[in-house]
């Protein structure tokens, strides 16, 4: 027992990481990681399929159950979503210098997690294209990794989808909760409202064999789940901030701001007490 945790104190002197927004980084590559890993996984089970195995209900639980696991929150919000860390930046909640460094590495793990999913149903993939990785079509298999639009849906229309998702749940961020709205959007555009989990698939199936037609495919789509979302988040947070957000923290400044007042007179009768004893 003796020997096993002079071992385990040894490898914790030895990898532990002192800096701590590489801490914060690690901590969201992994939470993406299986974000993408649980997700992309029930719809990678129910395209190829058929339907036969799965339902949308399945997908919508597999995304939503990974986002509230709250997997990175020990160093960090765990929100998973870089359009809500560009918010929190704006606000002054997160430093500046974050926000690239936590969207690479999210964008890292859901390129991780697009490669476990890959290599999880390599063979499936292959028999559904017929010996053929397909981007567009009807036996398309890209829509299982990264979000592509439905056949009536416009570029504009799409973008204005993706910029409804991160609008209609930015208000919960600020009031400490997940941000993740996985609601009936996903009939025009899937689940996108996330750069980092969209952007990260993107690459990897590219690479993967799909090519570069994944970032062509539906007049350059790939653009519009990776940019909207940052745009609907800052509107979002306008949006939360104007009829909510400031008239809260308004009250909490004003509440501290008696109980710093209140503190210093305290502190004046004990110094005037003092010096009347001393006198």
């Amino acid at each position: 027992m003796g020997k096993q945790k002079a071992l385990m104190d040894k490898l914790v002197r030895t990898f532990q990481i002192r800096h701590m927004l590489l801490r914060q980084a690690l901590a969201e590559c992994l939470g993406t990681l299986i974000l993408v890993m649980f997700g992309c996984g029930a719809v990678a089970q129910l395209v190829l399929s058929g339907g036969s195995h799965g339902m949308v209900l399945i997908v919508n639980f597999a995304f939503c159950f990974t986002a509230t696991l709250g997997i990175g929150q020990i160093y960090c919000r765990g929100h998973l979503n870089p359009a809500v860390t560009f918010t929190l930046c704006l606000l002054g909640r997160e430093p500046l210098r974050t926000f690239p460094v936590l969207f690479l590495f999210r964008t890292l793990g859901a390129f991780l997690g697009s490669w476990i999913i890959f290599g999880m149903y390599f063979d499936a993939l292959w028999d559904n294209g017929k010996g053929t990785l397909i981007v567009v079509g009807e036996n398309a298999t890209t829509g299982i990794f990264a979000t592509y639009p439905s056949k009536h849906l416009t570029l504009v229309n799409g973008f204005f989808d993706q910029l409804y998702g991160l609008i209609s749940c930015i208000s919960w961020v600020h009031d400490g909760q997940d941000t993740h709205d996985q609601g009936s959007r996903a009939f025009n555009s899937g689940y996108a409202v996330n750069p980092a989990r969209d952007l990260g698939p993107c690459i990897f199936t590219a690479l993967a064999g799909w090519g570069s037609e994944v970032f062509t495919a539906y007049f350059y789509w790939f653009f519009v789940p990776i940019f909207a979302p940052f745009i609907g988040a800052v509107v979002g947070m306008m949006v939360y901030q104007l009829m909510l957000g400031y008239h809260v923290e308004g009250k909490a400044r004003e509440k501290r701001e008696e109980e710093e007042k209140e503190e210093q007179e305290e502190m004046l009768k004990l110094s005037s007490l003092s010096t009347k004893e001393s006198a």
